[in-house]
């Protein structure tokens, strides 16, 4: 794979918290995000199917596949959302990656759910 490759890889796997919220605004009936972080989360993004990591593979006739699926983990040394795509993709889901995870969609200020404050994150990535 070439470096040009790499890059155009990425963008096609991935989309920015602003890249959701344009989608969101146009076409808001045409994805589901997907929160896949393992243990007790404080926030979550508004309207976002909470389904850990460790369950994907047994979870997945939850979610649609004429849909577009934006997985969400912690941050983007997190590994959960990357770990849950590949069974999705084989099952034959549309699957992108919001980059930076939650913590880049709250340094923008987003709109957050509040779930619990927890004294300590474990996210098992």
């Amino acid at each position: 794979m070439t470096t040009l490759e790499y890059f155009q890889a990425k963008l096609d796997a991935t989309i920015s918290p602003r890249g959701v919220t344009a989608l969101r605004d146009h076409r808001p009936d045409s994805f589901v995000i997907v929160d896949v972080r393992i243990g007790p989360v404080p926030t979550v993004i508004p309207g976002a199917v909470r389904i850990p990591e460790p369950e994907i593979s047994a979870r997945m006739s939850e979610l649609p596949k004429d849909k577009l699926l934006i997985l969400y983990c912690w941050e983007t040394w997190c590994s959960l959302a990357a770990k849950s795509a590949i069974p999705l993709l084989q099952a034959g889901h549309s699957v992108k990656e919001l980059y930076g995870g939650i913590a880049a969609w709250e340094s923008l200020h987003l709109p957050t759910d509040v779930i619990a404050r927890p004294a300590t994150i474990s996210c098992d990535c």
